[in-house]
């Protein structure tokens, strides 16, 4: 047999791929949408390296998937070097210094897991932004790991802004959901909602002040922010009512951290750290996984799916508890990924049963993000999620400076004295998982998705569908995925009714979604030197690789004769 048909010989639940896997020799970019994967394919073509490439997809995103990713905006970048050393770019947004940890009163006083304010005063509008961190970030890794000057990796986006693009079905239906807030906003009113209308599919968006923005940060690089650029974003959060102020823009610094990395089978998995939840709450799950032959059990099976389901609820349990910046709070990271700790949650766990979990320690997110992972024949991986929170982020536009910016102090808890509290200084709490595989040390795959809290979770099972199942990269990001964080568990289409009434029947409440999460984006690394990309159905996933090279050296053409004269 081969390997798909051993997985899909012992599977609970069968699917078909709709996308295709690219291949490649030299690199490979796979992004969220086709011209950003097209602008880090121009910048390896170039001559460039993973780093240009992504720095370069990164800027374009921010035009083309503008409801995603933006300059106003936050994230985590996982990079691997040539010399196979590991880092983390953590360039999370902050909370403002004027910030207060009582300055919104929360709309479900009563209700923990609900974030939202009275009014959605902390997700739309100026007191809904926090300190931003990308543009730094996304200068300061090019600088540091690039080859190609910024005005050269700015191009694609640039011109993308300024000639306009085609909006995609999938653009046109995030204009709609976030139609009525844009509209009390005239100037992104005038973009996504020409004549009052949200756009339709095939629309051209152009973003003349946007693409005059990028110029100048094509010009000056990050430091335009200690100029006109910052006095502006400041001057247009303040606006709609914002705190950020022009000394909390300029005084925002990146950290570098060292990933989390922890065994599982025969692979090593490395994440980022805090603030980033992704890392502990994986390894955590993958201890508690190790104890079962889930490649026995079978994809998407009963049992398969009712481990998962309660894993993901002790994970989630712990991250209430104890999850957040570690600045601020202490997050026991050793404890809770630990082979002990997992062993020690793994025997409670009951088969027959759905259960309520508790911290085993003491001690929300928005689904709209964006991944992008790129490679080159180098051995450089970037695994990059970046985002502005919600779609659209606070939804208007810094005045004339054609910029969205984020909407973060949303994923803080309203209520003072918690771990997910807001204070001045304190950087986001994020699901961001750009996830990196080593196999005998080496790279065998890079991963990673948008999707708020359901990030981390739906990352694992893509690596659980590799690893344990068996299954081909394609596959392994397309295939049905579940979530949940305790309370009902959401469950793709593609799991049969038996699997989902055999779930049922163990305690579980189910609920049935069109998807969990977004778009997947992962290469795979061949023993050669060969790389494939693949993106998922769940958003405009693109992969693009680079094959081919240089001509031999000392060849040339000879049109007038056989030979040399």
């Amino acid at each position: 047999m081969s390997p798909t048909e051993t997985w899909r010989a012992r599977a609970g639940t069968r699917f078909a791929c709709e996308k295709r896997p690219a291949a490649g020799t030299r690199g490979m970019v796979v992004t969220n949408h086709p011209l950003a994967s097209a602008a880090g394919a121009e910048m390896l073509a170039e001559g460039g390296n993973a780093v240009d490439g992504a720095i370069a997809a990164l800027f374009a995103l921010s035009v083309v998937e503008p409801m995603m990713v933006g300059l106003l905006g936050g994230g985590m970048a996982h990079l691997r070097l040539p010399d196979g050393t590991h880092t983390v770019i953590d360039g999370m947004a902050t909370v403002a210094s004027a910030a207060r940890p009582d300055m919104f009163a929360p709309a479900e006083p009563g209700n923990p897991r609900n974030l939202e304010a009275v009014g959605r005063a902390n997700a739309v509008g100026g007191l809904a932004v926090a300190t931003p961190g990308n543009l730094k970030a996304w200068c300061e890794m090019l600088a540091r790991f690039g080859t190609l000057p910024l005005a050269d990796v700015m191009a694609p986006a640039i011109r993308h802004a300024e000639r306009g693009y085609r909006a995609t079905p999938y653009l046109a239906e995030c204009v709609a959901e976030a139609a009525p807030d844009m509209a009390r906003d005239p100037a992104i009113a005038e973009i996504y909602l020409p004549g009052g209308a949200p756009l339709r599919p095939g629309h051209r968006v152009v973003q003349g002040a946007y693409a005059e923005t990028l110029r100048t940060v094509a010009r000056e690089g990050a430091a335009a922010l200690d100029g006109a650029l910052g006095d502006a974003i400041a001057a247009g959060i303040a606006r709609a009512g914002g705190i950020v102020s022009a000394e909390d823009v300029r005084g925002y610094r990146t950290i570098e951290r060292a990933p989390l990395r922890g065994p599982y089978r025969d692979v090593e998995v490395l994440l980022p750290p805090p603030p980033a939840a992704s890392g502990v709450h994986v390894l955590q799950m993958l201890n508690i996984l190790s104890h079962h032959d889930l490649r026995a059990l079978g994809f998407g099976t009963a049992d398969t799916l009712h481990l998962l389901a309660e894993c993901l609820k002790i994970a989630f349990a712990d991250r209430a508890a104890a999850s957040g910046d570690p600045a601020f709070v202490d997050v026991p990271v050793a404890r809770l990924t630990s082979a002990a700790y997992g062993a020690e949650r793994a025997a409670l766990l009951d088969m027959t049963r759905a259960q309520a979990w508790g911290a085993g320690v003491a001690g929300a997110e928005s689904p709209n993000t964006t991944h992008l992972t790129v490679a080159d024949s180098e051995g450089r991986i970037v695994c990059a999620t970046q985002t502005i929170n919600s779609t659209f982020g606070a939804r208007f536009l810094v005045h004339g400076t054609g910029m969205i910016p984020n909407n973060y102090l949303a994923t803080f808890d309203p209520r003072p004295g918690r771990a997910l509290s807001i204070a001045p200084g304190k950087r986001v709490t994020t699901s961001m998982s750009p996830m990196i595989v080593l196999r005998e040390g080496k790279p065998a795959y890079a991963l990673g998705m948008p999707g708020g809290l359901r990030i981390f979770g739906s990352v694992m099972q893509a690596m659980l569908n590799l690893v344990d199942h068996g299954m081909s990269l394609q596959e392994a990001v397309e295939a049905p995925r579940l979530w949940t964080q305790g309370d009902a568990v959401e469950i793709e289409p593609a799991f049969p009714e038996d699997v989902r009434a055999a779930l049922a029947a163990r305690g579980h409440t189910l609920s049935r979604l069109p998807h969990v999460g977004g778009g997947m984006c992962a290469i795979g690394f061949g023993a050669d030197g060969a790389m494939e990309g693949a993106a998922c159905w769940r958003a405009d996933g693109t992969a693009i690789g680079v094959g081919g090279g240089l001509a031999r050296e000392g060849v040339r053409f000879w049109p007038d004769s056989a030979g040399p004269r």
